[in-house]
C-alpha cells in the first residue's frame, strides 16, 4: 500500500469513528449539523477541493463535482426538511472507501506488471586495480568488460569473453528452462546469471540495450489506447453533463408543472447524481487492457498497447514468413553438386568467400561448412542484389552466387531446380555455371503445434510467404498443414501479396503477419498487426512489430490471441454490468424507489465489481 493510500485509509478510519459518534450522540439543531460536518470535512475535503479546482480550470462535469453537489445538497435537505445528515456523510465516506479500493486494485495491477518485468539492473560490476566496483549501467560503454557473479542480473548486452554459466531468461521469455552461456555466446540484459562467473564484453550502451528497450515498451504501452478505451473517454465526456442536466430537470420540472414537493424531487435528483458517477467504466476498462498486457508479459509476449490487443482478438488470418519464424533459420549444407570440372571443395570455398561479408543465415552456413579460415583479402567488389544473391571478384575472377533468378538475370545457363528439398545456392565463375549447393533449414519444434492451436483459436486461414523455392515452400507448407503458400517472393513481392490478402479480408476482421523483425519490416508495418519473433529481444523486432514473442516460439501466437479475446470479453462484461446496473438504479432513483444508500451501492459497488472482474485479465495460467 502506497503512502497516499495509507493516508486515505487513516482518514476513512477517523472519519468513520467520528461519523458513528455523531450518529449515536443525542444531538439536535446546529450541534447535530456541526457533529456531522466534522467527519464530512475529514473524509471529503480533497473531493471538494478537486471539484473547485477543476471548475476553475473549466472542467466542471466530473465525478468530484457530482459527489460534492449530491452531498452538499443532502446537507441542505437535512437543514430544510429531514434534520438528518447521516446520508450526506455516509455517501462521501463510502465513496472514499470505493476510491481506496480502486486505487489499491490499480496499483496492485501495475505492481504485478512491474514484478513480471523486473529486469531493470541496479548496477554493473567492473574491475579496477584487481577489485570489483559497482557502477550505474549507464556509465558503462561498449567495449568495456563487466563481471557478472552468480545470482546477479546481466546489466548490459554483450558477448561472453570468459567463463561458463547457465542463465535464467524467464523474465524475458516466460520460459523457466535455463540456457548455457560460454565464451563467444551473445547474452542480453535482463537475464539472471545462475551458476558461474561471466566476463562480458559490452556491445551496446544501456540506452540501446534490450532491457532498456523492453522497459520503454512496457511503460509506454498504456498510452496506445484501444477503441473501447477511447469510447469510454468520449462517453464520460458527454455522459456526465447529460446526467447533470437530467438531474436539474428532475428537480425542477415536477414541482413547476405538477405542484410536486420541491424537497422530495430535489432529493431524487441528488440520488440520481450519486448513481450516475461513471467511475466504474472509466477505471475498469483501462485496467482490463492493462491486465491483459501484463498477463501476456508473463508469457513472454510483449504487446505495445491496448489497441493491438483489441485488434488481435479480431484476427482471422495469420500470415507467416518461413525462415526464422516457422523454421529455426539454422541452415546447414546438405549437398554439393559441382560442374565444369570443379571439385566440391573448390565450389564450397568460392561460395563461402563470396558471402564472407554477409551475416545472412545462408551465408553463415556456407562459411561454417567451408571450415578453414577464409582470406577476405581475396575478395573485392562485393555487390548485393536484393532477393537474388550477390556478385564479387575473387582472385581476379567474376563470381556470382545466388538463386536461379540471379543466373537467369545474368544470362547464365544453370541446372534445373535440384530434386533435393532445400535452398539451392547457384555459383557461376566468369559467366560459366559451376554447380550448386543445397542448404536445408530445420523446422521449429512447435511450428506444427502452432498451426493446430491457431485453428483451435478460431483462425480461418494460415498463409506462408517465402522467398524460397516452390519445392521447399510447398514441402514446409504440407508438413505444417498451412492453408496457402506463396514462394519465390522478393521483399516487394511479399508486400504485394499481403496487400492482396488484405483486400480479401472480411469487414471488421484483421490480418496478422509473423516475421523475424529484421528482413520483414515492410510487411510487419503493412499488416493490421505485426508480430515479430523477438530472438530474445532483437532491436529490429522490438522496433518494427506491434507484438513481440520473446522466445521465438510460434505457438505463443495462439496464446496471445486467447489472452486478447479474454480481455475483450472482460471489457464487454464490465460495460454491460456498469451500464445495466446504473441504468436500473437511475430509473429507481428518478421514481423515488432508491435512497442515498442504494445510490452508493450503484456507484461504489458497481465499480468494485467491475475492477474485480478486470483483475481476471492478469490470470493467464489456463493458456500456458
Amino acid at each position: 500500500m502506497t503512502k497516499k493510500q495509507k493516508k486515505l485509509l487513516i482518514r476513512i478510519i477517523i472519519s468513520g469513528i467520528l461519523f458513528i459518534t455523531a450518529w449515536m450522540l443525542p444531538l439536535s439543531g446546529p450541534m447535530q449539523l456541526i457533529a456531522f460536518l466534522i467527519p464530512y470535512i475529514v473524509i471529503g475535503w480533497d473531493i471538494v477541493w478537486k471539484a473547485l479546482r477543476n471548475i476553475l480550470h473549466g472542467q466542471i462535469f466530473d465525478e468530484n463535482f457530482l459527489m460534492v453537489i449530491a452531498t452538499i445538497g443532502a446537507f441542505v435537505l437535512g437543514i430544510i426538511k429531514t434534520h438528518d445528515y447521516a446520508e450526506a456523510v455516509g455517501v462521501m465516506l463510502f465513496y472514499q472507501v470505493g476510491e481506496l479500493f480502486q486505487s489499491y486494485a490499480v496499483s496492485k495491477s501495475r505492481q504485478s506488471i512491474a514484478q513480471l518485468m523486473d529486469i531493470r539492473p541496479d548496477y554493473a560490476s567492473i574491475e579496477q586495480d584487481g577489485t570489483l566496483i559497482q557502477v550505474d549501467p549507464s556509465e558503462v560503454h561498449p567495449g568495456d568488460i563487466i563481471i557478472v557473479q552468480p545470482g546477479e542480473k546481466i546489466p548490459l548486452d554483450g558477448i561472453v569473453s570468459d567463463g561458463f554459466s547457465t542463465i535464467d531468461t524467464s523474465a524475458l521469455t516466460g520460459e523457466s528452462i535455463p540456457r548455457d552461456a560460454q565464451a563467444g555466446n551473445e547474452v542480453i540484459s535482463g537475464c539472471v546469471n545462475l551458476t558461474g562467473v561471466l566476463r562480458i564484453k559490452v556491445t551496446k550502451a544501456f540506452g540501446e540495450s534490450t532491457v532498456s528497450k523492453i522497459l520503454d515498451l512496457v511503460e509506454n504501452a498504456s498510452s496506445k489506447k484501444a477503441k473501447a478505451e477511447h469510447f469510454i473517454t468520449k462517453f464520460a465526456r458527454w455522459y456526465t453533463p447529460c446526467v447533470v442536466i437530467a438531474a436539474v430537470l428532475l428537480a425542477t420540472l415536477p414541482p413547476l408543472f405538477f405542484e410536486a414537493m420541491w424537497t422530495e424531487w430535489v432529493e431524487r435528483a441528488l440520488i440520481f447524481l450519486v448513481i450516475s458517477c461513471p467511475c466504474a467504466l472509466v477505471i475498469s476498462i483501462p485496467l482490463s487492457f492493462f491486465g491483459g498486457i501484463g498477463g501476456a508479459s508473463r508469457c513472454g509476449i510483449l504487446v505495445k498497447g491496448g489497441n493491438y490487443l483489441e485488434a488481435l482478438a479480431k484476427t482471422d488470418v495469420v500470415v507467416f514468413d518461413k525462415t526464422g519464424t516457422l523454421t529455426k533459420g539454422t541452415f546447414q549444407v546438405t549437398a554439393i553438386h559441382p560442374e565444369q570440372g570443379i571439385t566440391s571443395e573448390q565450389l564450397l570455398e568460392t561460395a563461402a568467400l563470396a558471402e564472407i561479408y554477409s551475416k545472412h543465415p545462408i551465408s553463415l552456413s556456407l562459411q561454417n561448412a567451408a571450415g578453414e579460415k577464409l582470406d577476405a583479402n581475396r575478395v573485392k567488389n562485393v555487390q548485393e542484389l536484393a532477393g537474388l544473391g550477390l556478385t564479387a571478384t575473387i582472385d581476379g575472377h567474376n563470381v556470382a552466387v545466388g538463386n536461379l533468378k540471379l543466373m537467369k538475370q545474368l544470362q547464365i545457363d544453370a541446372a534445373l531446380p535440384c530434386h533435393l528439398t532445400g535452398t539451392s545456392v547457384y555459383v557461376a565463375i566468369d559467366q560459366v555455371y559451376t554447380g550448386h549447393i543445397i542448404i536445408s533449414d530445420e523446422m521449429k519444434e512447435d511450428a506444427s503445434k502452432a498451426i493446430q492451436l491457431l485453428k483451435q483459436a478460431g483462425i480461418r486461414k494460415t498463409v506462408m510467404l517465402t522467398g524460397d523455392s516452390r519445392q521447399v515452400g510447398e514441402a514446409v507448407s504440407q508438413q505444417l498443414g498451412l492453408d496457402e503458400v506463396y514462394t519465390q517472393l522478393l521483399p516487394s513481392g511479399k508486400v504485394e501479396k499481403l496487400e492482396q490478402l488484405l483486400k480479401e479480408q472480411a469487414p471488421n476482421k484483421k490480418l496478422a503477419f509473423v516475421g523475424d523483425g529484421v528482413n520483414d519490416a515492410p510487411v510487419l508495418s503493412r499488416a493490421d498487426i505485426g508480430i515479430a519473433m523477438g530472438g530474445l529481444g532483437s532491436d529490429a523486432a522490438i522496433e518494427a512489430a506491434d507484438i513481440v514473442l520473446m522466445d521465438d516460439a510460434p505457438s505463443k501466437i495462439s496464446t496471445a490471441i486467447r489472452i486478447s479475446k479474454k480481455t475483450l470479453r472482460i471489457v464487454q462484461q464490465n460495460i454491460i454490468i456498469a451500464l445495466g446496473i446504473k441504468g436500473l438504479f437511475l430509473l429507481l432513483g428518478a421514481f423515488g424507489m432508491a435512497n442515498m444508500w442504494e445510490a452508493v451501492f450503484a456507484d461504489v459497488g458497481v465499480a468494485v465489481i467491475a475492477i474485480l472482474n478486470a483483475a481476471r485479465a492478469l490470470n493467464v495460467k489456463e493458456f500456458q
